[in-house]
């Protein structure tokens, strides 16, 4: 299915934000994703050669919370798989930024196949996101 100008196949995913400003101050500011599109109802923004929109959607749902590893890991969420070097950069623009952390950067796995260092937050309209960086790419499916 893969595009055969791509190496692997980019994905789309359109979430609802409650406040255009404030989404086009979260992901353009400080997560410092370059915007494309937009309207009134909504924003595109490169989320690293993936189409990420924020579409105006006042109205919310409850969100849902799973237990993973001693956290309450948000439900739905969805972010990157970065490079160890660019997850620190990122961790440490989230701090700089005031970022309040539903899961404060940490390392899951340390030592075993599937090592990883995690973070999760929320944007302005509550949507989660995580980001990771695994101390061996190959292993991002270990079991």
């Amino acid at each position: 299915m893969a595009r055969p100008d791509t190496p692997r196949p980019r994905f789309h995913l359109a979430v609802p934000v409650d406040d255009l400003t404030a989404a086009r101050h979260f992901y353009g500011t400080v997560l410092g994703l370059e915007q494309g599109r937009s309207s009134d109802t909504w924003i595109d923004w490169n989320l690293e050669g993936h189409q990420f929109v924020t579409h105006l959607a006042p109205e919310r749902r409850a969100a849902v919370h799973n237990p993973v590893d001693g956290h309450d890991v948000p439900v739905p969420h969805f972010g990157l798989i970065l490079a160890p070097e660019a997850f620190e950069r990122l961790a440490e623009r989230l701090r700089e930024a005031g970022t309040e952390f539903v899961i404060e950067p940490y390392v899951r796995f340390e030592g075993l196949p599937g090592e990883q260092r995690t973070m999760f937050l929320l944007d302005p309209a509550g949507n989660a996101l995580e980001f990771k960086a695994f101390a061996d790419e190959s292993h991002i499916f270990a079991t």
